[in-house]
């Protein structure tokens, strides 16, 4: 439902820089809203300049940001600006194909691998984008339900040694269209495991079906771990993670209501929801064509 478009917001909103019928996706299963800064929090990085939305902004996003973006962020932005946050959320892959397909519109595209982005860069590729900015990392890690008669193994033996024992479920999402099935592919070939070891599982479906007990742990970000408190074992010496990266789409329905998402995303606020949701930031990284960076923009992206 649209609201109106309001003429200003809450004090302290930072405006750094110079001055598809997407629905919403459904919460991952088993999760709770969880609760947002108060509304007078501070959101300014240097300029305290107001920041409002002109519309709508639809936001097609990774699904293991799903919490983050459902229940904190987007609500917040919605409070601060008066604008409308219109989020969709699955694997960064599938994200890709749709929105070169026309399938899916979307303002602000929000991915887990940078080479997600690479598929919308280009002529060849619609020139969907010129540039993304890396923001966040999420180590790669084997989540695993308390409950399960595997826990105790899990928690005391190797990982690749248990997923292989008689009767254990283990859950993935699909490779050709996660970044995270990718990883956990990879990972699997690091310790010849074959991928039959693993029940393949759409990314917004894996954490309840985990939850639920269909299975005893699963490939996850250990920021989706965190933010629900479930259990983690790390894939010892293998070192893999999420990348997550942002852009403003060139054929954006609302250029305008994507930049003013992306400000928000990196204020105060916007970075506080990041870091209680497990997210590690890090410097921002512009990749591309940093002149086409929209003016709003560029400061902020060049501050960190």
């Amino acid at each position: 439902m649209k609201k109106p478009v309001a003429a200003a917001i809450a004090a302290g909103l930072l405006l750094a820089g110079a001055g598809c019928s997407s629905s919403k996706s459904t919460p991952k299963s088993g999760s709770s809203p969880s609760s947002a800064p108060s509304s007078g929090s501070s959101a300014t990085t240097g300029s305290s300049s107001a920041l409002s939305a002109p519309g709508p902004v639809k936001v097609a996003y990774a699904a293991s940001l799903a919490n983050l973006m459902e229940h904190d962020l987007g609500p917040a932005y919605d409070k601060a600006t008066g604008g409308d946050f219109q989020g969709d959320a699955a694997g960064s892959t599938q994200l890709v194909s749709e929105i070169k397909g026309k399938v899916k519109q979307a303002d602000v595209f929000i991915s887990a691998a940078t080479d997600a982005n690479t598929g919308l860069i280009g002529d060849a590729n619609g020139g969907w984008e010129t540039w993304y900015a890396t923001f966040a990392t999420a180590p790669l890690v084997i989540a695993y339900n308390p409950k399960s008669k595997f826990a105790a193994d899990i928690k005391s033996k190797p990982w690749n040694q248990v997923i292989t024992e008689a009767g254990f479920k283990m859950g993935s999402t699909d490779p050709k269209l996660d970044p995270k099935g990718k990883l956990a592919a990879q990972a699997l070939t690091k310790d010849n495991i074959p991928a039959s070891a693993v029940q393949v599982f759409p990314e917004e479906q894996l954490v309840g079906r985990l939850q639920s007990g269909q299975l005893d742990a699963g490939f996850f970000y250990s920021s989706e771990a965190a933010e629900l408190n479930i259990p983690t074992v790390t894939l010892g010496d293998i070192k893999l993670q999420a990348t997550y990266t942002v852009s403003v789409l060139n054929k954006a329905p609302d250029n305008a209501a994507g930049i003013a998402f992306v400000q928000y995303l990196f204020s105060d606020a916007g970075k506080a929801f990041m870091t209680k949701h497990g997210l590690q930031l890090q410097p921002i990284k512009v990749t591309g064509a940093a002149g086409s960076v929209p003016a709003q923009l560029q400061t902020l992206l060049s501050a960190s």
